[in-house]
């Protein structure tokens, strides 16, 4: 009895010693208002492209996921107001996406040859930095026949760079989780160059190099997942999300789980000591107790207070909006977004992952905005016009558009006709002089082609436009002006 007793007694001490530490590992940190916001604004390209980058992967209810890592899923149509995985999409080109994870081996993208005026291959991690391995920017007949691309990332076991046989490009990533894009043009109004089109990017694949080199396990990661019959996909998606913190809201994340995302996320990027941005995040995490290689600890992490990291990174969003609206600043800072590592600033680069996440550098596409004659913002309770005569059309080697959408959100504005934006792919006509008017407005205006007609519906909405330039001329935009929507109601 008196043994019992005193087995009582040890466990009840170290039952309360075992409460206590856990108390003091969870003691809260008290971070100034300037600290808060640093973290807000290093973090926020890493929030926003883990929730991209997530959806991307494993979002069940999002129509461009690949229903987990090292698969392919092509959008062989025009994005509609249905997606809302992502602001400010884009509804001009065709999306071929491949989920990639380097965490286990090397993975190989084979990619068909294409017959279109446009098509980029856009590579990006956690950090978004932007990457463009391929494009027709560097050669029209670039993507004229089949190629293949080798993705790795510092961590990735076994491999380091090393020549192989059947690979024509190596990319070392930046981080374990890639999204790499194919963006095709599809030429809408080309029936033949179209159902090509289609027909290749449903043939692109990514497998394990292993698989590539025919020592791969024989299972089915090689075919896209929504043409790979008996492939149980569900399956493969609950094994790939179990290993990842739950996405979902950039806000969300800052408030809920920020300590966990981001721990995640650190463990999973390269860092350079000598970039400012990289030393800058891994400063500003370390009062958290974030460092690359740590493993996160729900017991032992700190209490911060994240209703407090969502009302500034609220804030530094609509910050980041309003400058869209500073002609000063776009003049400057046009040209400068969605570069690589080592070519960015924070300011832009919170801006961007603000605005919409994975867009092309200069050399690909420029996504000038448009503003109003008056300088106040488009509401849907107007009707606008936008016209430019010939003389001054985009100055593109491409194509160009022009999308429509909520200001807030990002998204498309939803209507019967599925129109959010003026181009070629999307339908546009040009009047008897080359030049072209747009218009906004709840009923299409007498005298407008159909095509020309951006539909809202009545009702206090703030809205945006954005134009996209692909492959611009950059000495003819340096004296090009976007045009303006003008009220006409």
């Amino acid at each position: 009895m008196r043994l019992y007793r005193l087995l009582s007694i040890a466990l009840a001490l170290l039952l309360f010693i075992s409460i206590g530490s856990v108390a003091q590992a969870q003691k809260s940190v008290k971070l100034s208002d300037a600290q808060i916001e640093n973290i807000v604004k290093r973090s926020y390209q890493y929030v926003a492209m883990f929730n991209v980058n997530s959806k991307g992967a494993l979002d069940e209810s999002n129509p461009m996921s690949t229903h987990g890592y090292n698969k392919v899923h092509s959008s062989t149509a025009l994005l509609d107001h249905r997606i809302r995985v992502i602001a400010r999409p884009n509804n001009d080109t065709l999306y071929t996406v491949g989920m990639v994870d380097v965490t286990k081996e090397p993975i190989v993208m084979k990619i068909p040859a294409f017959d279109s005026t446009y098509v980029s291959l856009m590579v990006t991690g956690y950090d978004h930095y932007v990457n463009i391995p391929k494009s027709t920017s560097m050669g029209k007949d670039i993507f004229a026949k089949p190629s293949t691309i080798l993705f790795y990332s510092e961590r990735t076991p076994g491999y380091h760079g090393e020549s192989v046989a059947g690979v024509d490009k190596i990319f070392e990533a930046t981080g374990d989780f890639l999204s790499a894009v194919l963006r095709v043009m599809p030429h809408a109004a080309e029936p033949t160059r179209l159902e090509a089109n289609r027909a290749a990017m449903q043939a692109v694949t990514v497998e394990p190099l292993s698989e590539f080199l025919g020592r791969g396990d024989g299972e089915a990661h090689v075919v896209p997942w929504d043409s790979a019959p008996g492939v149980n996909r569900n399956l493969d998606l609950a094994k790939d999300m179990a290993r990842f913190p739950p996405f979902g809201s950039d806000f969300e994340i800052f408030e809920d789980r920020f300590i966990e995302v981001m721990q995640f996320v650190v463990n999973h990027t390269s860092f350079d000591p000598k970039d400012e941005l990289d030393a800058g995040l891994l400063a500003a995490l370390e009062p958290l107790g974030i460092v690359p290689g740590k493993t996160y600890d729900p017991d032992a992490a700190p209490e911060i207070d994240g209703a407090e990291l969502r009302a500034v990174a609220q804030r530094v969003a609509r910050e980041s909006l309003a400058k869209f609206g500073d002609g000063a600043w776009m003049s400057k800072n046009a040209t400068r977004f969605f570069l690589p590592k080592g070519e960015m600033t924070l300011d832009r680069m919170v801006t961007q992952s603000v605005a919409g996440p994975i867009g092309q550098p200069a050399s690909q596409a420029l996504y000038p905005p448009v503003a109003t004659e008056d300088g106040k913002a488009m509401n849907a309770m107007h009707d606008y016009e936008i016209v430019m005569a010939a003389k001054d059309m985009p100055p593109v080697k491409a194509f160009w558009s022009m999308t429509l959408y909520e200001n807030e959100t990002g998204f498309f504005v939803p209507n019967d006709r599925f129109k959010y934006s003026v181009g070629e792919n999307a339908g546009y006509k040009l009047d008897k002089d080359g030049g072209i008017r747009i218009v906004i407005a709840a009923e299409k205006p007498d005298g407008v082609p159909e095509e020309n007609w951006l539909p809202i519906t009545r009702e206090d909405l703030d809205l945006d436009i954005v134009m996209r330039l692909y492959i611009p001329d950059l000495a003819r935009y340096a004296n090009w002006s976007p045009p303006v929507a003008r009220r006409i109601d």
